[in-house]
């Protein structure tokens, strides 16, 4: 099967413009549409439907579209396993991460990315409530968790150190303090659930943060809105070091029980579905981030006063 009619029909269902697809293979839009209509006529179905006014994708060529993908990604590995030139990254790339996330480090990013690589469009779906990678056909995800999904691979990003804060307001009312147990008379701040966080401390004490045996009257499940409630002085929650960094060093949140952390094993991991072979343009969205967020973490260096 012709690779190049592949790329193009891949290229043409995503811009839903067979011209825009062949300038952006360097193709005459005679030669653009003699290229699909041949693809069409080797596997026996209409994969785009033409009108003079637009183009859209049949049934057909949306079942076939991920197959289409994935049989480039598979040559493009083939040819960077013999060292020869992997075409230029293009197509849009689905990608989905923690909107708390993207809004810090990632959405400042993306001039740079686009620049950098003209041939590569972003479809970025953001929510603190993960997305299901492979029913929302994703080629790339930021997790902020434990790897537990065998139906993934991931890289590592960066740690994701989660630590407990307050405003300075609430610990001057309520107290500060001392001992995990401590917590139990204390306003706690719970993320999505009322489920208890094990916390471990410098010497491996256990300890933990549970909204269930103390007063919980707020339950989040955006990370911002959790934040922005802590610094208005509504209780102790538990956030990211990534999150909160700055608000600590500039003294608007105060590390509680700083010597503890969350004892949950998360970490920013870049994932993929493990039956995909990476494609350029996942590839170079993948080693963009590392680059740019994952060398050296910011929050790592800041924001870790007591």
């Amino acid at each position: 099967m012709d690779t190049d009619g592949l790329r193009l029909f891949v290229i043409a269902a995503e811009k839903l413009n067979i011209s825009a697809a062949g300038r952006a293979l360097g193709l005459a839009p005679a030669v653009a549409s003699g290229k699909l209509a041949k693809l069409e006529k080797t596997l026996g179905a209409d994969l785009l439907h033409r009108s003079t006014r637009k183009v859209s994708l049949s049934l057909e060529g949306a079942e076939f579209l991920p197959f289409a993908r994935e049989m480039l990604a598979q040559e493009d590995a083939g040819r960077a396993a013999l060292g020869q030139r992997v075409p230029q990254a293009t197509g849009t790339l689905r990608f989905t991460a923690p909107s708390s996330f993207a809004q810090l480090y990632i959405a400042p990013l993306l001039p740079d990315f686009l620049a950098a690589h003209p041939g590569v469009s972003l479809d970025l779906r953001l929510s603190d409530k993960p997305f299901d990678l492979i029913e929302g056909s994703f080629d790339l995800a930021l997790r902020n968790s434990a790897l537990e999904d065998t139906s993934l691979k991931g890289r590592k990003l960066a740690e994701d150190r989660r630590i407990l804060c307050a405003a300075p307001g609430y610990l001057d009312l309520h107290g500060i303090p001392q001992h995990p147990d401590d917590l139990s008379a204390h306003q706690l701040i719970a993320f999505v659930g009322r489920s208890p966080r094990p916390l471990i401390g410098p010497q491996g004490q256990e300890g933990s943060f549970d909204p269930r045996s103390a007063s919980c009257r707020l339950i989040l499940d955006d990370g911002s809105c959790q934040k922005q409630a802590t610094l208005a002085g509504a209780g102790i929650s538990v956030n990211s070091l990534w999150s909160v960094h700055d608000e600590i060093a500039q003294g608007r949140l105060v590390r509680v029980l700083p010597g503890h952390e969350v004892a949950d094993r998360s970490v920013l991991w870049l994932v993929y579905p493990k039956a995909n072979v990476l494609s350029a343009k996942v590839r170079v969205f993948m080693d963009f981030l590392l680059d740019r967020i994952g060398k050296a973490p910011v929050w790592e260096s800041r924001g870790q006063a007591p």
